[in-house]
């Protein structure tokens, strides 16, 4: 299953771009790039945009597909749908995760995997952490039409709230601590 790795923001709040933040010795991005590969995700696209060329310098894995938003600044929606494009709409369901969940593992990823292929139907499988429903999450190419639709900043939280087909849960333990800001960064541990 294709996995899509939204990296294309210019990271405003943290004063720094968050896909170069050196965690456990490599960058948010490059972990996440890993863990993705590490899942079996195939292929694995990492969507950037703000400080493009920067970033995809800083890239260690050769098998990633790179894609190029040039609507980045139009928020995470324009991303969704580059990387839906990126990755063809063949697949029975995309992968859709960001770069900025630090405690995100190759092990969660593989169970939300699991989840999904051991589902009767196609539904969403989505993490879930402090009382609500996040990324990564799985989407079955049912909904890919409402994934291009989105518009804006608004990404796929919408149809994790009211989801078009049926959703399952992965406790995500950890996952509603992002980098966004630098207080953020400063509590990582």
């Amino acid at each position: 299953m294709p996995a899509i790795i939204l990296a294309a923001g210019a990271s405003s709040r943290l004063g720094q771009p968050k896909q170069r933040v050196l965690f456990q010795g490599e960058t948010l991005l490059n972990r996440a790039i890993r863990i993705a590969h590490e899942a079996c995700a195939n292929p694995v696209a990492a969507v950037l945009g703000a400080d493009f060329e920067n970033i995809r310098a800083s890239i260690r894995d050769k098998g990633v597909m790179i894609v190029f938003n040039d609507s980045w600044q139009q928020g995470i929606a324009s991303s969704i749908k580059a990387g839906l494009s990126s990755v063809g709409l063949s697949s029975v369901g995309v992968l859709i995760l960001g770069c900025d969940q630090p405690y995100l593992s190759a092990a969660h990823l593989r169970a939300l995997l699991e989840r999904f292929e051991t589902s009767a139907s196609r539904v969403i499988v989505a993490s879930t952490y402090a009382g609500v429903r996040g990324m990564p999450a799985i989407f079955p190419q049912a909904v890919f039409a409402q994934l291009a639709s989105l518009e804006g900043d608004k990404g796929a939280r919408a149809l994790l709230g009211a989801p078009p087909v049926p959703l399952e849960e992965v406790e995500f333990n950890r996952g509603q601590i992002d980098i966004d800001t630098p207080d953020d960064l400063a509590q990582l541990t």
